[in-house]
């Protein structure tokens, strides 16, 4: 049978003294004496007693709880942000409730309505692939309670953001396959309603565009970029009249799963066909050769999205004062990419 657990009602009946007293001895609140203070001390070490925080906090207007909504906690990037999110509040002297939306709108939804029940004291979020319709954020804002998101965003005005160029580490990465002589660059990437891979787009564009290279619609394939999928796609690119002789995939998963179809089909990475990536997941530098990658800075992504939000709690930052950061990627290049000399 489990052990009951003490609680105040529990100190005050057997110090026959009232709830109120022994709350006040446990606050150190000097206007109760000192004997009845260290009674108070010594029964709690007797009756093992722990004091139930968020109570009290939510007494005062406060959990000290902070809510973090994912599209997932697998990979690389959200457990490192989350990690880093995590050890900011810590220092700050806050909890977190993790929650994750598995990449499904309802399930974001449901758990947007727990963290708010839950009396959290802001909200850290990053969108699901699926979510189309943001009217439930707008409880949050209607509650008052602080909102910020971070890497996949709401591009709106009043939405405080965390966000990485993703359109320069695009830019970036493919005017480097430019720079190593490759001309049919294929893009794999997602659903361009989300901001990240919209603006890798945008950045695959306007390098092909600046380097003088016509913009060839079949060599774009839109995918959920998995492994599975990156499959698919180099299937498909494969199988065209005239193959890329590149790719840049938006994601590391897709962009591995593009090069084992390429070595099955015995193409020479990086002489027959270049590859470079978004995300510099791990796995990016256990296969081989190593991915040439746009590094998405997750701790720093992590750290600043969380010291807004309390940035935001601390200053009670309106709507009309939103704050939109964007950090800089860093551009890794590994042997994928780089033309060896003949």
């Amino acid at each position: 049978m489990a052990s009951h657990r003490a609680s105040m009602k529990d100190l005050a009946k057997t110090l026959n003294l009232s709830v109120s007293t022994i709350s006040r001895a446990l606050s150190g609140n000097k206007q109760i004496s000192e004997e009845t203070r260290e009674r108070v001390a010594t029964l709690v070490k007797e009756m093992n007693f722990q004091p139930n925080r968020l109570a009290s906090g939510l007494r005062k207007g406060r959990s000290g709880t902070l809510g973090v909504l994912v599209p997932h906690i697998t990979g690389h990037f959200f457990p490192e942000a989350v990690h880093s999110i995590s050890t900011e509040a810590t220092k700050a002297g806050y909890r977190v409730m993790i929650c994750e939306s598995n990449e499904d709108e309802k399930q974001e939804k449901r758990n947007l309505e727990l963290l708010l029940n839950s009396q959290v004291e802001g909200v850290l979020v990053s969108l699901a692939n699926t979510t189309h319709d943001f009217r439930h954020f707008q409880a949050a804002q209607q509650q008052q309670v602080p909102l910020v998101f971070f890497d996949r965003v709401l591009e709106e005005p009043n939405i405080s953001s965390v966000v990485l160029d993703d359109y320069q580490g695009a830019y970036q990465a493919v005017s480097h396959l430019i720079e190593q002589g490759c001309t049919r660059i294929a893009h794999i990437t997602a659903d361009p309603h989300l901001n990240v891979y919209r603006h890798r787009h945008r950045g695959y564009l306007d390098a092909l565009t600046a380097h003088g290279i016509a913009f060839d619609e079949q060599l774009v394939h839109h995918c959920d970029m998995s492994i599975a999928d990156g499959r698919e796609a180099m299937h498909k690119l494969l199988a065209l009249d005239t193959r890329p002789d590149a790719v840049f995939a938006s994601k590391d998963t897709a962009a591995i799963g593009a090069m084992q179809v390429a070595k099955e089909h015995g193409l020479r990475i990086p002489d027959d066909l270049a590859l470079a990536t978004y995300s510099s997941e791990k796995l990016s530098m256990l296969v081989e050769p190593p991915l040439t990658s746009v590094d998405q800075q997750c701790a720093a992504v992590g750290k600043a999205a969380v010291r807004l939000l309390l940035d935001m709690m601390s200053e009670e930052i309106q709507p009309a004062n939103a704050r939109q950061i964007i950090l800089m990627p860093s551009f890794i290049v590994r042997e994928s990419s780089l033309q060896r000399e003949a």
